[in-house]
């Protein structure tokens, strides 16, 4: 075979050549187009990973919580404070065999191994670095749990003996006296957050900041630059009340509540010169420090939540309007005969008390004589006094869900309206509310609105100015002198003997009536709310303590029996402690005479004859009204008395607009009177002088 010419000898190298150098620069294209298009992925598509990657291996961010701050009594005495806990919680980044860990966890916790185990495996997903596991445990349960994991590697010398898991420091919210004030002040959430009293409205001002520290490291993990940022840091409240105080009003309420088998109690002390509450207790009561056993009735703060037809004691506002009109006076008199015929409907007493004194009139509790007096001051000046004297408004406590009671304007009254507002019915009101018309009575006619907070104070013991209360002179002071005069002869010689003093003088009022039944569309007559409120001592009031029962079943059922020992209970004791003077004893005497009974129950019929007495608590207007929350969903209004009807089988109710229609009548006897007892009076040291000369 003859040999290839040269040529296409050197032909060939140069194609072998050329395809090598093709394959090559491919091979370099591709390879660097792959190094191009993984650069674009890793700049853009995974640019904010690599950089918090990168920033992960050379900075430490650390968080932690400030305490939450603490609440005091007045003398300074911790009602709320957060006290240091850890939580245990597992970063999932750092558990390769989620099983194994679900399994010890879930042994050490006494937990379901299934549910640790989705948890870990969510987290893993995610990455997750932060998963509570377990919260506010002390240190005995974290030395418990150490121990457990003992037999484990240990990954880091802050943490449980076991990867992945770790301990955080966090508090816990501590409530010492237990139930002490426990609807005052609240309680908060695991996450620190208030969910009733005090922690809930002023949780902006408890709640714990957070502060975040960021620290650079190089190589070495020598630390070159930090970085911390907080928000405002927890201020710390001191209430009005005294724990002193607290605890014996609390005790006084559950003494009368089990006494009288009454459903709950609510029991109010008030410094009318300064509008401080030094005491507010409701019964039955709850431990902020065990939530599981918290339930909606008894973490309810009746004493600002629950509205009521107060009874006989809004005949307050009732001769208070009389005497600032000069209408009346003390000494003056009334006719008061048995009955009284209002828009169609005739009112009767149960006692009739003829003529007799204003005085004697209110310290009987005569429903005729205080339908007559209103009558007299008209229902416009009525409704102005009532206003003035802050029914159907908010006291402005600082305490949420607070309800504004119930007050209709005088263009939506029925004919009877003003009759039945003297009495205390057709009308919705708190305690707080009736307890602050006292105070105002007992500080010379000066309004000073109700408030609980003292003062509240900044880490740096700077105190935050707290605004001064509302001031308000809504009636004269020499209406307010008579109003007390007339009061004192309520405990000396009237409904409210059980409320005198040993060693001190003392006024107020008593009050008894039927609940309204939302099932019978009528007032219950086998259900009371009885109250007691007044001041002491009686010339120079110290303080004005206000003691309201719901439901009381066994003994005596109104005001002067179920509610006034407790008023007497709880003045004895804390008078002596304000230091308070002494201004008058209690001496036994010879005679005796008969127990006045509350005015109770309610008919209205026609012109025939009818037993009218005090009004009801209204039970579907205390149900509107949340327990924990800040707008308070308001009932529309009271049924009026035109409405009321008596027990069962009696007769129909009369409308409004039907009250030129008779009806037959409803005759209502009262409870039967207690058995007469000794007549207790107060004397002055003056007075005993005279007698031993």
């Amino acid at each position: 075979m003859p040999p290839r010419p040269k040529s296409s000898k050197k032909r060939n190298l140069r194609q072998v050549a050329f395809t090598r150098f093709t394959l090559i620069v491919a091979f370099l294209v591709l390879w660097m187009g792959g190094i191009g298009v993984r650069l674009v992925y890793l700049q853009v598509n995974q640019h904010e990973w690599l950089k918090q990657k990168a920033l992960g291996q050379r900075q430490d961010f650390k968080r932690s919580k400030m305490p939450r701050g603490t609440i005091y009594d007045r003398n300074g005495r911790a009602l709320a404070m957060s006290v240091k806990v850890k939580t245990l919680y597992a970063d999932a980044t750092e558990i390769d065999d989620i099983k194994a860990a679900a399994t010890i966890i879930a042994k050490i916790l006494g937990a379901k191994e299934s549910a640790i185990s989705k948890q870990l495996t969510e987290a893993k997903e995610v990455e997750k670095r932060f998963l509570p596991l377990a919260k506010g445990l002390d240190e005995e349960a974290v030395q418990r749990i150490n121990k457990a994991l003992e037999d484990t590697s240990v990954k880091k010398a802050d943490s449980p003996k076991f990867a992945g898991l770790h301990w955080r420091e966090d508090q816990k919210r501590s409530y010492p006296n237990q139930t002490l004030a426990a609807h005052v002040i609240g309680f908060s959430n695991a996450d620190g957050v208030g969910q009733a009293g005090i922690e809930q409205s002023q949780n902006d001002m408890l709640y714990g900041a957070v502060i975040k520290k960021m620290q650079e490291r190089d190589r070495l993990g020598r630390v070159y630059d930090e970085t911390v940022s907080e928000k405002e840091p927890p201020k710390d409240i001191t209430l009005t009340i005294s724990t002193s105080f607290q605890y014996k009003a609390e005790q006084a309420l559950e003494k009368a509540v089990k006494a009288s088998n009454s459903k709950s109690g609510m029991a109010i002390v008030i410094d009318h010169k300064t509008g401080e509450i030094l005491a507010l207790a409701n019964y039955p009561t709850f431990d902020p420090n065990n939530l599981k056993e918290i339930t909606g009735e008894n973490l309810r703060n009746q004493a600002i939540q629950s509205v009521y037809s107060p009874g006989s004691v809004f005949k307050l506002v009732t001769y208070g309007s009389a005497l600032e009109k000069k209408l009346i006076t003390p000494e003056g008199e009334i006719d008061s005969p048995n009955s009284i015929e209002v828009a169609k409907h005739k009112f009767t007493d149960s006692h009739p008390i003829g003529r007799a004194t204003y005085t004697k009139a209110l310290a009987v509790s005569s429903n005729v004589s205080a339908i007559k007096t209103s009558l007299r001051v008209g229902k416009d000046d009525f409704y102005k006094t009532v206003r003035r004297l802050g029914f159907g408004s908010r006291t402005g406590i600082e305490l949420p869900a607070e309800t504004s009671g119930i007050v209709r304007a005088p263009e939506r009254w029925n004919g009877d309206s003003l009759a039945s507002m003297s009495i205390g019915y057709e009308i919705g009101v708190s305690a707080l509310q009736m307890a602050s018309a006292f105070a105002t009575i007992a500080n010379n006619g000066v309004r000073i609105q109700p408030h609980i907070i003292k003062e509240i104070r900044q880490s740096n013991e700077q105190i935050v100015p707290v605004a001064l209360p509302e001031r308000e002179q809504v009636v004269s002071a020499e209406t307010a002198r008579d109003l007390r005069t007339m009061l004192r002869q309520v405990v000396v010689a009237g409904t409210g003997k059980a409320a005198q003093l040993n060693g001190y003088t003392s006024a107020g009022k008593t009050g008894t009536a039927w609940k309204f039944d939302e099932k019978l569309k009528r007032v219950n007559s086998a259900k009371y709310v009885s109250s007691f409120i007044g001041f002491a001592p009686a010339e120079n009031p110290e303080i004005t303590i206000a003691v309201v029962m719901d439901e009381p079943k066994s003994g005596g059922r109104n005001g002067g029996q179920a509610a006034a020992p407790a008023f007497r209970e709880i003045a004895e004791q804390i008078l002596p402690e304000l230091n308070v003077k002494p201004d008058g004893y209690v001496e036994q005497v010879a005679e005796t005479i008969e127990d006045i009974p509350e005015t109770i129950g309610n008919g209205v019929g026609g012109p025939q004859e009818t037993v009218l007495a005090e009004p009801q608590l209204t039970d579907a207007d205390a149900k509107t009204v949340p327990p924990v929350q800040t707008k308070v969903k308001e009932p529309r209004g009271l049924p009026s008395a035109s409405k009321i009807q008596g027990p069962a089988g009696s007769a129909k109710a009369v409308t409004a607009d039907k009250a030129t229609k008779s009806k037959p009548a409803l005759t209502v006897k009262p409870p039967a009177d207690a058995k007469p007892k000794g007549q207790i009076k107060n004397k002055s040291s003056t007075e005993m002088k005279k007698e031993k000369t």
